[in-house]
């Protein structure tokens, strides 16, 4: 016989997590790629760390680049990291 299966709403299981107060609840996670034209992309993946959101990049997210060195490609998508955790933190989506 098997077990019924434990069905939890989503709405309890945000309820239960704490709102974000700093910019330390995310994770940025900023690199580059280059491009098959020899140009270089941001590449850029942002969690909050305390319910596990990946808050970029989202369906649609536009392209970051593109730059002709690599850092700049980095430090462009390190800035729209920061960015988008600033705005998280103005106005969190739970």
């Amino acid at each position: 016989m098997a077990r019924p299966k434990l069905v939890f709403a989503k709405s309890s299981i945000r309820a239960t997590v704490a709102p974000c107060v700093n910019a330390s609840d995310y994770r940025i996670y900023a690199t580059y790629r280059r491009t098959g034209s020899g140009e270089f992309m941001g590449e850029l993946k942002v969690v909050r760390t305390l319910d596990g959101r990946l808050l970029f990049p989202f369906d649609g997210a536009p392209p970051i680049g593109p730059f002709q060195v690599p850092s700049e490609a980095r430090d462009a998508a390190k800035s729209k990291g920061e960015e988008i955790v600033a705005a998280d933190l103005a106005n969190p989506e739970h």
